[in-house]
């Protein structure tokens, strides 16, 4: 079976997750949760394959938001070991343990972490489990590797999609998903990416163009990233 067909249905789940969560009436634009006292509740894929582990949410406050965290926890007892690095109040949108997706590694000695930072803008942390840390490693960026830059959400205002993904083939290498979508008055993009994307002409006037690709990587000691050639992707079909 190829990377490709092993890796779209988490595609899917997660574009699906994405688009759920987007599609709430605009007085509950977000999935929020009112954790209890004590309450970590783990997240969407957060039980690790070894049962000594897992990933779970918590936060303050009617909505959760206040000190929200995600946790690495020690299981079976459940207990809290260290708060996961760029995961706060401060870029997430959403509070409900349920908007959030981990996919672990085999030995679960990985974990990658999704979660929505907008509407319909997903981040993507990679980590490696150091004893009883989780360690934030530089995720690669298929789109900076392509075009020679990332996207600077303050002044690229015209990405409107943006939705990462990983799986696990074994402990250490993985397969890697990168879906966006922009709303461009010009080619210039499209004509960047060559087969990585797809142009779209707007009945309004512009252009929507996806960016769809794909890569293998591997995680090397000194938690060094190895990539693969980037392929194109599936792209959707945009009425």
């Amino acid at each position: 079976m190829s990377p490709l067909h092993t890796f779209m249905p988490h595609l899917r789940a997660v574009l699906a997750l994405v688009l759920t969560l987007a599609a709430l009436s605009p007085a509950f634009a977000t999935a929020e949760h009112q954790y209890a006292r004590g309450e970590f509740a783990i997240i969407q894929g957060g039980r690790a394959p070894n049962g000594k582990l897992s990933i779970a949410a918590h936060g303050g406050s009617e909505t959760g938001g206040d000190g929200f965290h995600i946790y690495l926890m020690a299981e079976p007892g459940h207990r809290r070991l260290a708060a996961l690095d760029n995961v706060n109040e401060d870029n997430i949108l959403d509070t409900a343990p349920g908007a959030f997706r981990a996919a672990c590694s085999q030995d679960s000695r990985c974990v990658a972490v999704t979660f929505r930072s907008e509407r319909h803008i997903v981040t993507l942390n990679l980590y490696a489990v150091e004893g009883r840390r989780a360690r934030l490693v530089d995720a690669p960026d298929l789109f900076a590797g392509v075009t020679g830059r990332s996207i600077d959400r303050k002044t690229d205002g015209d990405m409107r999609t943006s939705v990462p993904a990983l799986t696990w083939q074994a402990p250490r290498r993985f397969h890697l998903t990168d879906y966006r979508v922009f709303v461009l008055d010009d080619t210039a993009l499209a004509d960047k990416l060559g087969p990585l994307g797809k142009t779209t002409k707007r009945d309004g006037g512009g252009n929507t163009i996806q960016f769809s690709a794909e890569a293998d990587g591997e995680l090397l000691p000194g938690n060094r990233i190895r990539m693969g050639e980037t392929r194109p992707g599936r792209f959707e079909d945009l009425k």
